[in-house]
């Protein structure tokens, strides 16, 4: 692990290879797992005033859990998520006519209807973040259903942290990632050696 600001990076970001074969996995991160994704606050206020613009690009199931549940939820242990589909799938996925998930509110950004693309925990993946409360924690999040991607990646040699470069940049900004690269590149000399 190593220092950014007030992060700390795990060296599987660097090290670890990853490109979405969505082709492959249909979009499963959307679908699996017990819970909704990750919210940070601010994002809370951003979802509730784009939901109207959103809406219209949203599956009638979602629709109804967003409207059932809010376009938001809070855990038991106080954490923030996006609410599920019958405790399945995110309420905010769609669905391409080739059955690969796809995001309701990304649809809209791309559409030109709202300037959020989607939640940063989903921008990021395979990164993950742990706040503490002197720093964050930045992590590499390895999951069966995303081997497809990490073959993917290691045939592309493209490393986590290149894949999720927009999205680390819109967390933590150009000097953080500038920072990252000169890291990474760093540990690739090394590991060349």
């Amino acid at each position: 692990m190593f220092q950014i600001d007030k992060t700390i990076v795990s060296e599987e970001v660097i090290q670890k290879d990853f490109v979405c074969n969505l082709s492959a996995c249909k979009g499963e991160c959307c679908i699996a797992g017990e819970a909704g994704a990750p919210l940070e606050p601010d994002e809370v206020a951003i979802l509730k005033d784009i939901y109207p613009k959103v809406k219209p690009f949203l599956r009638p199931e979602g629709i109804k859990a967003i409207e059932e549940q809010g376009t938001h939820i809070k855990t038991d242990l106080d954490e923030l998520e996006t609410p599920l589909v019958n405790g399945a799938e995110c309420a905010y996925v769609t669905f391409t006519k080739d059955g690969v998930a796809s995001c309701g509110i990304e649809d809209a950004y791309n559409a030109g209807e709202v300037d959020f693309r989607k939640p940063i925990s989903c921008h990021l993946y395979p990164v993950r973040l742990q706040e503490y409360s002197k720093f964050t924690a930045v992590n590499y999040h390895k999951w069966p259903i995303c081997d497809d991607a990490c073959t993917l990646g290691k045939e592309l040699q493209v490393p986590v942290y290149k894949f999720t470069k927009d999205a680390l940049i819109r967390k933590f900004g150009e000097a953080w990632y500038e920072e990252l690269e000169a890291v990474a590149e760093h540990f690739r000399k090394e590991d060349a050696e």
